[in-house]
């Protein structure tokens, strides 16, 4: 297995929950930090350029009711434009429910807002995004009154257009930027849909969290969902499918969140872990419960969310300062 190192523990003073990660134009690593660990400090978004220099580029527009934000999934568009899902209700309390919002932000570069826009509002989960063809493909991690007669966790991806605004979700089925369902089978681990990325066909590949699956959506010409299937899963390999991205030559890296580990997923769907930490702290570069993996400078990066703990999970504790964990691909 490959031995991950440290990448870079990060400023205490605006971050204590690192997620997902996106490029700009002039090759920065762009960080998502929602800040779940403490309910005090809202989220930001940190910019590290090539010398891995760190800095805080903007804090992210506040929900007008909670007085915070908790932006996790994170993509920018052909404009420089940067979509975030904002996840208020991560931990589960009445007064976030249905919070949730997908913004569309634009700041220069002193971290300036110059336009703050609501795509999207009243979800109850958004979680991760990506972008094709003038639409934005979100994961809705929980739908949670919608009641399958199985009593599992129905979960979803929404299609939203870049240039939408102000559209209230109704979190049904019925809502018509539901673009598909998910179902979680696992008992043990009730969390739906998670970490989503396009594959270089350009089909769409979507992790069922709580089940270590994923599902290839094949989409129309017109970006309607064409077919849905299940591409690839092996419990021995993969647990839980949070973050992903893929490479050049066609292969997938997963954050497995629940057991410290990365997973690669190649091109026929055979799944292999090529990484995995124990229970630790990160100070060293172990991968302390990644949350997502980018490419960046020939290596992959993760992020380590450290917060979730439980049955199940390896991770038993937050610590700080954050850190992000490197694998070398040579």
């Amino acid at each position: 297995m490959i031995r991950p190192t440290l990448f870079a523990m990060l400023p205490e003073e605006y971050v204590c929950t690192p997620d997902s990660m996106t490029i700009d134009g002039k090759g920065n690593l762009i960080l998502s930090c929602p800040n779940y660990a403490d309910p005090n400090m809202s989220g930001c978004v940190v910019r590290i350029d090539k010398q891995k220099r760190i800095s805080k580029w903007f804090d992210v527009p506040v929900h007008p009711e909670t007085g915070v934000a908790r932006n996790m999934g994170i993509e920018f568009d052909g404009e420089g434009n940067l979509y975030l899902c904002d996840n208020q209700d991560w931990r589960r309390s009445p007064e976030t429910r249905f919070k949730g919002r997908m913004l569309r932000v634009r700041a220069d570069e002193e971290g300036n807002i110059l336009e703050s826009r609501v795509i999207a509002w009243n979800m109850e989960h958004p979680n991760g995004v990506r972008i094709k063809d003038g639409y934005l493909y979100v994961t809705q991690s929980r739908m949670s009154d919608v009641k399958d007669p199985s009593g599992k966790m129905v979960s979803g991806v929404y299609r939203f257009k870049l240039d939408d605004e102000n559209i209230k979700v109704t979190n049904t089925l019925e809502d018509p930027n539901l673009f598909a369902t998910f179902l979680t089978q696992n008992p043990a681990c009730q969390y739906g849909v998670d970490g989503i990325a396009f594959g270089p066909e350009g089909d769409l590949y979507i992790g069922n969290f709580g089940d270590g699956e994923i599902y290839r959506l094949t989409l129309a010409p017109d970006g309607s969902l064409a077919e849905k299937t299940l591409f690839a899963k092996d419990p021995e390999q993969l647990v839980s499918t949070d973050g992903m991205i893929f490479d050049d030559k066609g292969n997938m890296y997963i954050a497995d969140f629940r057991v410290n580990a990365i997973c690669k997923m190649y091109p026929d769907g055979r799944l292999e872990r090529i990484a995995q930490s124990p229970d630790c702290d990160g100070f060293d570069g172990g991968l302390d419960q990644p949350g997502e993996p980018i490419i960046w400078q020939g290596k992959l990066i993760a992020s380590c969310f450290d917060l979730s703990v439980g049955p199940g999970k390896v991770n038993t504790a937050h610590e700080m300062p954050a850190t992000m964990s490197e694998l070398s691909l040579d």
